[in-house]
């Protein structure tokens, strides 16, 4: 009686089937990455560590800072660290910070309320603002550059709000400012907890609405101004 052994030609068949199975399993443990909406960023960014932060309790340091939640706003750029004591609100419900640099460069965050025209500049500055006349008004991407001889911003809309990063030219090049510009988002929960005042600790005042250091206090005292009379009467 002849044999018959079983034929061989399953096997490869079965092998591609396990290599098929094992791939798909691969794949799903790996799953998809999914796209922030604009202007925000996912909770818990790389390098957080911890449980969220309470949401109720933001939102409490939030208000007591007189800050809106989702109107403050982070960046960053190489070299450039948030200077805490700038954070404060702008006009009723806006936003604004500092960010700066050991050289002493600077470059401003600020979110606001504003008309279109503040973020295109094509119509130049507003009249009666003050501001130095244009020597640069371009679109660059989604936002607008503009310059003049001594300060350069860029500024984009988002919803009813103007996001702004300014400084000064002999600070802070273009390169540097459209990097933060492009880096510019609402913060998450993990960075309203690092960005807003601890509570009870009142928020401070953006660089450019702090009050000017007087020359003639006396370091010691009542504080009262010194108003002596010189030698010659």
């Amino acid at each position: 009686m002849t044999s018959r052994s079983r034929s061989p030609r399953l096997r490869p068949l079965r092998l591609t089937t396990t290599l098929t199975m094992t791939l798909a399993l691969a794949l799903t443990a790996t799953g998809c990455g999914t796209e922030p909406a604009p202007g925000t960023r996912a909770a818990g960014p790389s390098g957080s560590a911890g449980p969220a932060p309470d949401r109720a309790e933001l939102e409490a340091r939030a208000s007591a800072a007189q800050l809106v939640a989702e109107h403050v706003w982070v960046t960053e750029a190489a070299g450039y660290a948030l200077a805490r004591q700038s954070v404060g609100v702008l006009g009723d419900d806006g936003f604004g910070s500092v960010y700066t640099e050991p050289d002493g460069g600077q470059i401003k965050l600020s979110v606001e309320r504003l008309p279109h025209a503040d973020a295109d500049c094509t119509d130049g500055p507003a009249a009666g603002s003050g501001q130095e006349p244009l020597v640069t008004c371009e679109r660059d991407g989604e936002q607008w550059y503009r310059a003049t001889e001594s300060g350069h911003a860029y500024a984009r809309e988002q919803g009813d709000l103007v996001v702004t990063l300014s400084g000064e030219r002999q600070e802070v090049d273009r390169a540097t400012l459209r990097s933060a510009a492009l880096a510019a988002h609402r913060a998450d929960d993990y960075e309203l907890d690092r960005v807003l005042p601890p509570a009870g600790e009142p928020a401070g005042e953006p660089a450019e609405r702090q009050p000017v250091e007087r020359g003639d206090l006396p370091p010691v005292g009542d504080g009262a101004p010194n108003n002596e009379v010189g030698a010659s009467g």
